[in-house]
């Protein structure tokens, strides 16, 4: 019942946002904020994972630390790039990942795919499939720290 309220809200805080103030517009937003609510409820699609409000507080320190290494691995791509020679030896990694839910490893394989000169390019099961333009510079530590982190953001480590 909790998720269904934080949904109510979020929709008509967005709903709050668009609309002009009058009364007719706050009765729309209401009855129909009220009715997608409901409608979600019935299909039974407000879960943990479609309304992952419990990750907001652990989103605070992950998102700084992954806009922190998407800069930093855009500055050695763009080494590799303006480099005289260039040193792109492209390969295909494979890491374990420790997260235990879908959404786990969605936020884990975006955010492998969100650092340059990285992309996911498979799942199977825990078994993530890594294209890198660079072997050397996929060592697996970067992978490691940020497979931990997103495990202690999932809530699935500490």
């Amino acid at each position: 019942m909790n998720r269904v309220a934080v949904l109510w809200g979020i929709l008509f805080g967005v709903w709050l946002l668009l609309a002009h103030f009058s009364t007719l517009f706050l009765v729309f937003g209401v009855v129909t904020c009220s009715v997608a609510v409901y409608v979600c409820a019935r299909m039974g699609i407000v879960d943990r994972e479609s309304l992952p409000v419990h990750l907001l507080w652990g989103s605070l320190g992950y998102i700084p630390w992954l806009v922190w290494e998407v800069l930093r691995s855009n500055v050695r791509v763009a080494r590799i790039i303006l480099a005289p020679r260039l040193r792109v030896d492209p390969s295909i990694v494979h890491f374990r990942a420790s997260q235990r839910t879908d959404l786990g490893r969605f936020i884990y394989a975006n955010s492998i795919t969100l650092t340059p000169g990285t992309v996911t390019t498979g799942i199977v099961g825990d078994d993530f499939e890594v294209h890198a333009i660079v072997q050397e510079e996929i060592d697996g530590t970067e992978e490691n720290t940020m497979n931990r982190r997103v495990a202690v953001l999932e809530g699935e480590a500490g």
